[in-house]
């Protein structure tokens, strides 16, 4: 955690980046917004953006519980900054880690793009940037939010969903003859 401050922390911009993504996924609330906004504007595809919030809504209940059993703190040492405030003193699993790896991998179903890769490492770096959470913690996270996000696969392909292949973005358009 030292490291990563020392290395990231004074560069311009990091730690409000850091923050931002934060604010973002605090609660899940950005990945639920986003959700909601693709189930209302794109209809055809609803249930699929629908599964999304719900597995993300999901992932962070589950973040959720599994830190009250476990009841790690977050990080206290006199080397390392702590520079967001937290809705609890809790850390293990990271929840932001948890929502936004189960978000990333059902939103990227959704729209093809490799939002796993794109999401995933800044939000977990971000943790530890801003000082909240150990490595373990977001490592923990992203395990959670994935295994949570093949439930709600699983779950939706058993309840007669759409299969797993993205929709191609440009399904719909003229092709050919």
């Amino acid at each position: 955690m030292v490291a990563v401050q020392s290395a990231l922390a004074a560069r311009p911009g990091m730690v409000t980046g850091a923050r931002a993504l934060s604010h973002f996924g605090e609660h899940a609330a950005g990945w639920l917004g986003l959700a909601a906004a693709g189930a209302s504007l794109n209809r055809s595809r609803r249930r699929d953006w629908l599964v999304a919030a719900a597995g993300t809504l999901a992932a962070h209940a589950a973040a959720v519980v599994v830190k009250r059993v476990i009841r790690r703190q977050r990080p206290h040492h006199p080397a390392v900054a702590v520079n967001v405030a937290t809705p609890s003193a809790l850390s293990f699993p990271s929840a932001h880690a948890t929502s936004t790896t189960a978000a990333a991998i059902l939103l990227g179903r959704i729209t093809g793009w490799p939002l796993p890769a794109v999401l995933i490492p800044p939000m977990a770096l971000s943790r530890i940037l801003l000082g909240v959470h150990y490595p373990s913690d977001v490592a923990a996270g992203v395990l959670v939010g994935a295994a949570v996000a093949a439930g709600a696969r699983a779950l939706d392909g058993a309840l007669g969903g759409a299969p797993d292949a993205p929709q191609s973005r440009t399904e719909g358009t003229s092709a050919g003859p």
